[in-house]
């Protein structure tokens, strides 16, 4: 897993070096306002796998949901990485706590 946060460190970084033009406050907003729009994709991907859109029919596959998945954690990965730079810790001790809380 440290792998995985060492790459989220370095796309944070390489945002904060490509939004140079917005303050810290915007681009950080916008980082946890992409997480809906993520999330907005998923549930397209849904709708196509059920054909739940008419005009598309099934436009979509479960592979394709799964990445559309991985697209919303990273995000919000990236978006919690940008507030704190303790994210890691702060995404184990609320696994912890969720666990603690639904598992006992």
């Amino acid at each position: 897993m440290e792998e995985t946060w060492d790459t989220v460190r370095r796309l944070v970084a390489w945002l904060d070096a490509e939004s140079a033009a917005a303050s810290p406050e915007v681009a950080r907003l916008l980082r946890v306002l992409k997480i809906s729009e993520e999330a907005g994709e998923v549930a397209e991907a849904v709708h196509g796998v059920m054909g739940g859109n008419p005009r598309k029919g099934a436009s979509h596959t479960w592979a394709d949901v799964e990445r559309e998945l991985c697209d919303v954690i990273l995000t919000a990965m990236v978006a919690l990485a940008s507030l704190t730079p303790d994210a890691r810790k702060r995404f184990e001790e609320h696994v912890s706590y969720v666990a603690d809380r639904s598992l006992g």
